[in-house]
């Protein structure tokens, strides 16, 4: 019974990994990605924000695809409300990240609205990867504070280095917080669901880009997903009809 004790909490405080691994897998992370805060404050003062607008949507927004939809969207004459809905929508996945998270985490009541702002994908991935709950906090905080610092700062100088050159459509800088989304985005996806997922939301998105206001063709390629979840289920209905019929 002691020996059970103690490996359980062995795995409660990080299942034994050192804590400089998880540092250096949270700084690894933190860093890789927080320099491309350059290309959204490049990307948001070319969408004609100025540089404190641009620079309060990384300390108060703080979510890279929220906000690279946001000016996007801007930047091609879109609303502001679609565009902000937009964004919105995209941001909703980070209330789910939440819910894991705070099981997984289970931060004093205090801290918790402190660590709201820094659940992104990055921060969950990290904590999530982790063996315990020591190793899960540490690979939050690390991650979230090193991302947050970076992300911040590369935001400040892209804004200004973007009124530096001018014109960035001239340099093709505008291309640079779509190309950034899809690098993360990409790796990400690992089912065939979450494959055709992305292709049919690519394909609303692109198709309905000529008929629709600016904006709003991204909140239609999120029916992309109720699409793939209903003929995934419909596949699945027939599979088990095909075995029953079998027996």
């Amino acid at each position: 019974m002691a020996e059970q004790t103690a490996f359980t909490d062995i795995r409660a405080d990080g299942g034994g990994k050192p804590d400089a691994a998880v540092v250096r897998d949270s700084l690894g992370v933190g860093v890789a990605v927080g320099l491309s805060g350059f290309a959204f404050g490049v990307t948001s003062a070319g969408s004609g924000l100025s540089v404190w607008q641009t620079c309060a949507l990384s300390l108060l927004v703080f979510t890279g695809a929220s906000q690279f939809a946001l000016v996007g969207a801007l930047a091609a004459g879109g609303n502001p409300l679609t565009a902000a809905a937009g964004a919105f929508f995209l941001g909703v996945r980070n209330a789910f990240y939440g819910l894991r998270l705070s099981q997984l985490l289970a931060l004093p009541r205090a801290m918790r609205p402190f660590a709201a702002h820094w659940v992104i994908d990055e921060t969950t991935a990290v904590s999530l990867a982790q063996p315990g709950r020591r190793a899960a906090r540490l690979g939050f905080a690390v991650t979230g504070l090193t991302l947050y610092v970076l992300w911040n700062l590369t935001t400040l100088l892209g804004a200004l280095g973007a009124e530096a050159v001018g014109d960035t459509d001239a340099w093709g800088l505008d291309a640079a917080g779509p190309a950034v989304f899809l690098a993360l985005l990409a790796p990400m996806l690992r089912t065939a669901a979450e494959r055709t997922v992305a292709v049919i939301a690519v394909l609303l998105g692109l198709g309905l880009l000529p008929v629709l206001p600016a904006g709003v063709p991204v909140l239609a390629a999120a029916l992309a997903v109720p699409v793939v979840l209903y003929l995934e289920g419909r596949r699945r209905a027939g599979r088990r009809d095909a075995e029953e019929e079998k027996r």
